[in-house]
């Protein structure tokens, strides 16, 4: 949680420190770069990988984001159309009461 968007190796934090020091031990234990990775995150879970892999939960949110800002867009747009439309009020013309009306009004 302290070391977030920074890779292990330019962290200052406790953490990563300590996972340097895992990774090491792991290495001269003769594991393979593989086998430290999936280690950490089967012990850590996938929050230590700088770049979390595209599958599974993780594709849904990569993809949430930008289809939500798409639907806001389209939303705005529809809205936008919409009201463009609402504003192009066409207005019938007077009838000739009305326009007799209208006269005798201007007319005093």
């Amino acid at each position: 949680l302290v070391c977030r968007n920074e890779n292990i190796d330019d962290s200052n934090a406790e953490l990563a420190r300590d996972l340097r020091l895992l990774v090491r031990e792991r290495l001269v234990a003769g594991d393979s770069d593989d086998e430290v990775i999936a280690y950490l995150v089967d012990r850590y879970g996938e929050y230590v990988l700088l770049s979390p892999a595209t599958s599974g939960a993780n594709l849904l949110l990569w993809i949430a984001g930008p289809g939500m800002l798409i639907l806001a867009l389209g939303a705005a747009g529809l809205y936008l159309r919409r009201r463009q439309r609402a504003d192009e009020v066409v207005a019938e013309p007077l009838s000739a009461a009305e326009e007799a009306r209208l006269r005798e009004i201007l007319d005093k």
